[in-house]
């Protein structure tokens, strides 16, 4: 078994594919609408979805916003340098809710960020876990 993606729902899917792809550096791997439906699905990742887990950006077309709610926690993403890319994300635009540094009650090196819609992203230094 794999995990395939993750999905979550944009109010703004061009919006959202640009945070995805420009300032976290994902790949638009596809994207499709279904116009019976009233939605379009857009899948976006670093690898291809035959060997990676990607994440599904769902966006219906007649919902402007939605509440986040309390059970979704956060999207997590390694990262081989976490102070330059945080460097580059706030250079892109992107909303860094949480600077790099050592978590609570740890040593792993962790920063948080949010997308256009909300959504938390952690991002976790991988050059010296093992």
């Amino acid at each position: 078994m794999r995990l395939l993606h993750t999905m979550i729902r944009v109010a703004n899917l061009d919006k959202a594919i640009d945070f995805y792809t420009r300032i976290l550096g994902m790949r638009l791997l596809r994207r499709k609408d279904y116009p019976a439906g009233k939605f379009t699905l857009a899948f976006v990742g670093y690898g291809d979805e035959s060997d990676h887990s990607v994440i599904e950006l769902t966006h219906n077309w007649e919902t402007s916003s939605y509440d986040l709610g309390n059970g979704f926690g956060h999207l997590a993403i390694g990262v081989d340098d976490i102070y330059s890319v945080c460097d580059r994300i706030h250079s892109a635009g992107g909303c860094i809710t949480r600077q790099p540094g050592a978590m609570k009650h740890g040593t792993t090196v962790i920063a948080f960020v949010k997308d256009c819609d909300g959504y938390a992203i952690e991002l976790i230094e991988t050059k010296d876990r093992n």
